[in-house]
C-alpha cells in the first residue's frame, strides 16, 4: 500500500468528428468518432485512509459529493477489489463542466487508476476499462490513455496516432445535459458506418466527418450556434464544430492565429488554446 499522496492530472477530449450509426434496445446509441487529448486539465490528489471512508475533500460546489463521479469511481473500486481501505479525493476543476469535453469522465477514470494504485489493488488496464464503462462510455477512452478511433457506445477503441495540432475551444457558456440530447427525435441515427482507414487515409482529418449532434444543439442554444458562425468568420479557411454533445466549439489553427483569436474572444465566453496530447500524462504502457 502507497502513503504519499498521487498527484495526478486528468485531460480533457475533442470529438474529431461524432457519428451516430443506430441505437441498441436498452436506448444507449451506437457511434463512430475519434476521441483526441488535449492538454486542458484537471487535478486530481487522492491519499489513502485506514477507516475505509472516501471523501471528497474539494470539488464542484453545484455537484453533490455522492453525486460526483470522482466519489463514484472509488465506491466501485472499492466495492470489487473488497480492500478495506477509503480515500481522500481532492478535485480542481479546470475543464467546463457540460462543455463535451469528457472532464468528469476523466476525473473518474484518474481516480479508477490512481487508487488503483494507492490500494495495490492489482487490475489490469483492461478490467479497469470494464469498471469504467459503468460510470460512463467516455470512461475507458480516459484509461486507454492515448488517442482513438472508438465504436460502440464508446467503449470500442483502437489507438490512433493523430498530428500536432493546436487547437481554438470555446466555451460559450453553456451547460448542455448529454441526455437531453441523445433523447431529442431530431438526432440522427442512421449515420452510415465508416472506418479508421477512411480516416486515416483522408485527405484531412479537420473535414473528416461532423458532428450529428450539432444540429440538435445549435437549434436548442443559440450562443452554441453563435460560437460556430464566429469562427467561421474569423478563421472562414477552419472547419470548426462542436465536441461531444456540447456545448464546446473548435477548430484547428496555426498556434500565432489561434493566440490571436483568443484574444479578440467575446468576453461572454471562455476560451483556450490547448495541443492534442499523444497520450495521457499518467500513461504506463506496461500497465
Amino acid at each position: 500500500m502507497m502513503t504519499k499522496p498521487l498527484q495526478l492530472k486528468a485531460p480533457a477530449k475533442v470529438n474529431r468528428f461524432l457519428h451516430i450509426t443506430g441505437q441498441r434496445p436498452d436506448g444507449y446509441h451506437l457511434l463512430q468518432t475519434v476521441f483526441q487529448l488535449i492538454d486542458l486539465e484537471d487535478h486530481v490528489t487522492i491519499d489513502c485512509r485506514l477507516d475505509g471512508a472516501i471523501v471528497r475533500t474539494n470539488g464542484p460546489s453545484n455537484v453533490k459529493p455522492d453525486d460526483d463521479l470522482v466519489i463514484r469511481a472509488a465506491k466501485l473500486l472499492k466495492e470489487t477489489s473488497q480492500t478495506p481501505l477509503g480515500c481522500n479525493i481532492h478535485l480542481e476543476k479546470n475543464i467546463p463542466m457540460g462543455a463535451g469535453l469528457g472532464g468528469g469522465s476523466s476525473d473518474a477514470a484518474t481516480v479508477l487508476w490512481g487508487l488503483n494504485e494507492l490500494w495495490n489493488t492489482g487490475l489490469t488496464r483492461q478490467e479497469l476499462m470494464n469498471l469504467g464503462v459503468r460510470l460512463g462510455a467516455d470512461v475507458p477512452f480516459f484509461l486507454l490513455g492515448q488517442n482513438a478511433f472508438a465504436e460502440g457506445i464508446g467503449e470500442i477503441l483502437h489507438p490512433i496516432e493523430l498530428p500536432e495540432t493546436t487547437l481554438l475551444v470555446i466555451y460559450p457558456k453553456v451547460h448542455i445535459p448529454t441526455v437531453d440530447i441523445f433523447k431529442s427525435p431530431d438526432l440522427t441515427r442512421n449515420h452510415p458506418a465508416v472506418t479508421m482507414s477512411d480516416f486515416i487515409e483522408s485527405a484531412n482529418f479537420d473535414q473528416f466527418g461532423s458532428n450529428d449532434c450539432e444540429k440538435v444543439v445549435v437549434q436548442k442554444y443559440q450562443e452554441v450556434a453563435a460560437a460556430l458562425d464566429w469562427l467561421h468568420q474569423k478563421a472562414p479557411l477552419s472547419s470548426p464544430r462542436m465536441s461531444g454533445s456540447g456545448s464546446s466549439v473548435f477548430t484547428a489553427l496555426e498556434p500565432n492565429l489561434a493566440k490571436i483569436l483568443l484574444n479578440q474572444l467575446p468576453n461572454q465566453w471562455i476560451g483556450f488554446v490547448v495541443r492534442g496530447l499523444h497520450r495521457h500524462p499518467s500513461y504506463n504502457p506496461s500497465s
